[in-house]
């Protein structure tokens, strides 16, 4: 070791040395003095003697905070950024003596050793050396012949500049001269020497020593008694005592078990790896609600910093839905009075908990904030970055650790009236150090969390600024969310005592957009007719046209009516009649088509029964329905399972039933009658039975061939199960309108639906989902593509915008109409027409309602929710259900009371579906609310995972579902079916280039196919059973070459472990920023080599670090992915160490 790192370490450890002529002398704890020491110490006295009288500021050097640490290691691995440059500047209207202005920033420098101090590197780690004889870094910069917008482009660059943290002092002064009377001043100072305290007292002295100095005097200033280094000193014996235990178990039990992860609804897809941009938006509350805030607070026994941050956690709670969640709040820091006038990086960040469950009122939560805030001042002592090294909480590449959110709150002072960051139109000069000047605001570094509340308190009135993540959120989101925060506040002031769930945020030209506007539906149609009605007065138009089409067999509309008519007579003499229910069970076939006709034309409702459905599904479907009348077809008797029904076969029996009339009939059915019953899926296991009335059949069929344009085609094919409700609008909606149906044969219907589509045949439309509708796309040629079809109508699933857009760019002329709804509103209730535009979010918005149709997205207690918000669906109008057969507690519990506009609806249904308003009004569809899974912590739509692993080339299908492990923890599997061969790791790069690594599945399992149900929509209870032991992390594997068992002794020594397998990841074993500082230094000596710490990062262990040390002097890694690995290490820095001083 060299005389000048002995020296520097022992320096560091509390050692002192100065020289007496040719004598060495010291003062050093008792402690530390050994007879090894003392040796070398004797050995280098000559050389130390001479570097304490040509060098002395080698020897003063102090240890770093351990905020200030974990600036240094971002400044380390991004020392081209300015991202923590702190910055000042005012334009100065008055005659300046410059050598003076200079003189006072000068004494000023010399006056706070943290502002002519260096932060090299010692050793492993980082230091700060004071200068004792110090260069200013000040230019003065002939601004004259430069206009206003050069000018400022100027100085802003200026501030922009990085700072060498190692070499450089970390103060710049710019005095940018216009004229002798007119200056722009610029004050950059680096993060790790000041924060918002320290540039007050900066701003504070600066005009003082300038005064003094123009009226030839000594400024009037306190003495400083103490230093920055006896503030470190302080924390580091705190922290080793037991008070400093405390402490620490203190923040440990708050934030023990799984952490909450605050799922603010952002307007774009979160980056997979956490970015920096950000912009602000600053308001101003009125002068009589900031007087009623403060005095709330009064009233409340807290102050106003805990009345707005209980506000904002409520906000917050509207927004996202989640009762229990952390913000962060930066503290100055200074509890001691000794450090209130001394310039340094003293800030701290608490972590504030809070819970919103059991909805109390805003007075009971004020309660538990004032209780939690108290204990965390209290407590606020205990280093955040070191906090989040000893909890670890889990690493997630997308944003900051622990919390997402802060909140501030700063209270105006004299010397702030100059730097007030919250200033948007500068309105009047005011005098500092005599100078005539006024602020110029400098944009800085915003958008280092998802969103940041900070508040100024003024003597009368409320500022503040919403700074947020440009890449997460557009501007007009936190324009809104100002006005809700604003329209809260109100409503909070107004009555504390309610609960904050009801607390509205809405305005009410908001609440009438939502409620009213967007759902004025208003539509006339044939409300007095039934479908079968509206088919007979269509018989009379064209009645020789064709009506149906089977293979080789085909009935004009004459035929099908009549046919029709000779089964309702039968049924109504076997006693069908309103409100009977019927059963059907055949293949699609001409048969299926005269069956349904016939059971709405005797007057009963038709209950379809897939008889490719199992056995035990068909046997509870008839059991529950009841029916007395089944129809069927001979071939499937033998496989229906028992029942008590009357069986009537459409085929072999039709020589009775045309025995009857051919005429029309009155089946004295109306409106408020149930026209079919479907089954649909079961949480219990069991279906239920949707019943559907004629009003509602009727008003869904006139607007969909109005929209639809269906007359303007030749109809339509039929390629959907009997029992799914899609069938509707193939089958009926043709037939309404002189269109023809053509039924497609159960077996190879894809490939049935191909030829039909290939034919020629100008269909009105074709009723799809998205997972047929991406076969299809494989199995046309190219040349077939623009196929003869108006339009497909798609549902029954989320449409990915990836399959959308294949067919927009292949089948121009076709159009593509997403259709959501679900078998509760008849068959559709909202539509969106697919435009050629792109969509970041991946999945094609679900558009408006129809007509007579009303929507309403609502949070928990039935309140609605701001666009942007995601809320619970819920839909109300003339195609509601009656509700559930058999099931009348299921019923009540689904189809609520319309709180709002019952005029029109009575009654909501509650689809279970998370949807959310797009600020033009159309609707996003999220996911089922019961589709969402969490895992660790963190609130995952598995859709949105299912979205981007289909954006890959080579993947045509994708599905991810949770399995939970028998040790009860969830892992996500994806199943893919792929064009051609794909390895799961290039599955993973691409999912880790767009989502956060908890978004990532830790099994991939390929299949040649995904199952579907019968009605064309995944099923993902046929998804093959995945071994989760046969998807294990690796096991242990021991190093092989030479670097490997280099690098394994290493970090084996390091993190105090027997053993490491070449793939374990480092992190996960405990390895953290500040240790791999240490691992670095010690594998750049044991290899003599150079490493980076970014190395270790981007090739987080054995295997892969080892081979980028063998390659890196042959191979470099492409450009793309250079800049991902950085962006990595950005985001792994700033989310372990994540530490911001307010300024």
């Amino acid at each position: 070791m060299n005389s000048i790192k002995l020296l520097k370490e022992l320096v560091i450890k509390g050692w002192k040395f100065w020289n007496n002529g040719d004598k060495l002398l010291y003062d050093a704890p008792s402690e530390q003095l050994t007879s090894e020491l003392l040796a070398q110490l004797k050995q280098h006295k000559v050389e130390i003697i001479k570097l304490l009288q040509k060098e002395p500021d080698i020897f003063n050097v102090h240890p770093l905070s351990y905020s200030q640490k974990a600036l240094w290691f971002i400044w380390e691995l991004e020392p081209e950024s300015a991202a923590h440059n702190v910055v000042f500047s005012a334009r100065i209207f008055d005659d300046l003596n410059v050598a003076l202005f200079r003189a006072a920033f000068i004494e000023l420098v010399d006056r706070h050793p943290c502002l002519r101090s260096t932060f090299p590197k010692l050793g492993e780690q980082p230091i700060r050396q004071v200068h004792q004889n110090f260069q200013l870094d000040w230019r003065q910069i002939d601004a004259s012949s430069q206009d206003e917008a050069e000018l400022y482009s100027r100085v802003v660059g200026e501030s922009k500049r990085s700072f060498n943290l190692a070499k450089e002092l970390i103060i710049r002064i710019r005095l940018f001269t216009i004229s002798a009377s007119e200056h722009i001043l610029l004050i950059t100072i680096h993060h790790i020497a000041i924060d918002g305290w320290s540039l007050d007292i900066i701003l504070s002295e600066l005009p003082k020593l300038y005064q003094a100095k123009v009226n030839g005097v000594c400024a009037s200033l306190t003495t400083l008694k103490n230093s920055y280094s006896d503030y470190v000193r302080s924390q580091e014996e705190l922290l080793e005592g037991t008070e400093g235990e405390k402490l620490f178990h203190y923040w440990e039990s708050k934030l023990e078990g799984e952490l909450p992860v605050l799922n603010l609804p952002t307007d774009k897809p979160r980056p997979a790896i956490q970015t920096y941009n950000g912009a602000s938006i600053i308001f101003e509350l009125s002068e009589q609600l900031s007087q009623k805030l403060k005095q709330l607070a009064i009233d409340n026994n807290a102050t106003l910093y805990m009345t707005l941050l209980a506000a904002f956690q409520v906000l917050l709670y509207h927004y996202t839905g989640t009762d229990d969640f952390l913000v962060g709040s930066p503290v100055a820091g200074r509890l001691q009075s000794q450090f209130r006038e001394i310039v340094g990086y003293f800030v701290n960040l608490v972590v504030l908990r809070g819970n919103l469950s059991n909805n109390p009122s805003f007075k009971e939560f004020l309660n538990q904030i004032r209780q939690t805030v108290n204990e965390a001042l209290i407590h606020q002592n205990y280093p955040f970055s070191l906090l989040v090294e000893k909890l670890q909480p889990y690493r997630d590449s997308s944003r900051s650790p622990i919390f997402q959110v802060s909140f501030a709150l700063q209270q105006l002072r004299q010397s702030r009236n100059i730097q007030n960051s919250f200033v948007d139109k500068i309105g009047k000069n005011i005098y500092w150090g005599g100078l005539k000047s006024e602020p110029l605001k400098i944009p800085q570094q915003e958008g280092q969390n998802d969103l940041d509340l900070e508040i100024l308190e003024g003597s009368s009135s409320i500022k503040g600024s919403f700074k947020y993540n440009t890449d997460l959120f557009n501007s007009q989101t936190i324009e809104r969310m100002v006005g809700h925060f604003q329209n809260l506040l109100e409503a909070i002031v107004e009555n504390p005592d309610q609960k904050v769930g009801s607390l509205n945020l809405l305005s009410e030209s908001e609440r009438h957009q939502l409620l009213v506007e967007w759902n004025d539906t208003a539509t006339e149609y044939p409300s007095d007719k039934c479908i079968h009605q509206l088919f007979e007065e269509q018989v009379e138009k064209t009645p020789d046209a064709v009506a149906v089409i089977f293979e080789e067999q085909q009935l004009t509309y004459r035929q099908l009516n009549q046919r029709a008519n000779q089964l309702a007579h039968h049924l109504q003499n076997l006693g069908v009649k309103p409100e009977v229910l019927v059963g059907i069970c055949v293949e699609r076939s001409i048969e299926m088509v005269v069956g349904l006709l016939g059971i709405l034309k005797a007057g009963g409702a038709y209950v379809p029964l897939d008889p490719n459905y199992p056995p035990e599904r068909l046997s509870y479907m008839l059991a529950d329905s009841n029916v007395g009348v089944l129809l069927t077809q001979d071939s499937l008797q033998e496989s229906l399972p028992e029942h008590n029904a009357q069986v009537i076969c459409l085929d072999t029996d039709w020589g009775a039933i045309k025995q009857y009339s051919k005429s029309n009939l009155n089946a004295g059915a109306s409106f408020d009658n149930l026209a079919y019953v479907i089954y649909t899926s079961g949480s219990t296991g069991k279906p239920k039975g949707v019943m559907i009335i004629h009003g509602g059949m009727a008003n869904y069929l006139n607007w969909c061939t109005k929209t639809y344009n269906i007359a303007d085609g030749v109809g339509s094919v039929v390629n959907s199960s009997i029992g799914f409700d899609a069938t509707i609008t193939s089958l009926f909606a043709p037939l309404l309108v002189g269109g023809k149906v053509v039924l497609l044969p159960k077996i190879e219907e894809i490939e049935a639906l191909k030829a039909a589509l290939s034919s020629g045949t100008k269909f009105s439309l074709i009723k799809i989902t998205p997972a047929h509708l991406e076969i299809l796309s494989h199995l046309l040629e190219f040349e077939q593509i623009n196929i003869q079809t108006q339009a497909f109508i798609i549902g029954g699933e989320a449409l990915s915008e990836k399959v959308a857009s294949f067919w927009q760019q292949y089948a121009p002329t076709t159009g593509l109409i997403n259709e959501y709804g679900p078998t509760e509103t008849v068959v559709g209730c909202c539509i969106y027409k697919v435009e050629k535009q792109s969509f970041s979010g991946g999945n094609i918005p679900i558009g408006r309602p129809i007509a007579n149709t009303e929507i309403y997205i609502l949070d928990s207690p039935l309140q609605p929710v701001p666009v942007g918000v995601p809320g619970e669906l819920h839909i109300g109008g003339d195609g509601l259900a009656r509700g559930y057969l058999n099931r009348p507690q299921l019923t009540s519990e689904k189809f609520i009371e319309n709180p709002f506009n019952k005029s029109s609806s009575k009654r909501l249904y509650k689809t279970g579906d998370l949807a959310r308003y797009l600020s033009d009004g159309n609707i996003e569809f999220l996911g089922r609310i019961d589709n969402q899974v969490k895992i660790r912590g963190f609130r995952i739509e598995l859709g949105e995972i299912e979205v981007v692993l289909a954006s890959h080339p080579q993947v045509n299908q994708t599905v991810v579902i949770a399995v939970e492990e028998s040790t009860g923890n969830k892992r996500l599997v994806a199943y893919i079916v792929a064009d051609s061969e794909i390895t799961t790791q290039q599955l993973r790069e691409h999912l880790k280039a767009q989502l956060p690594e908890y978004m990532v599945p830790s099994a991939f399992v390929i299949l040649s196919t995904i199952p579907l149900t019968p009605n064309g929509k995944v099923d993902r209870q046929a998804l093959p059973a995945l071994d989760i032991n046969s998807t294990r992390e690796h096991e242990y594997v021991p190093p092989q070459t030479e670097t490997e068992k280099h690098i394994a002794v290493v970090f084996q020594e390091m993190l105090q472990l027997e053993k490491i397998s070449i793939y374990d990841n480092f992190f996960e074993l405990g390895a953290n920023s500040l240790i791999l500082l240490r691992i670095n230094s010690k594998l750049q000596e044991k290899l003599s080599m150079e490493l980076s710490v970014i190395d270790m990062f981007t090739y987080p262990n054995i295997k892969s670090l080892s081979q980028h040390i063998a390659n890196r002097n042959t191979t470099k890694p492409p450009l793309e992915a250079r800049e991902i690995s950085r962006e990595a290490v950005k985001f792994r820095i700033r989310k372990r160490l994540k530490l911001r001083g307010k300024v």
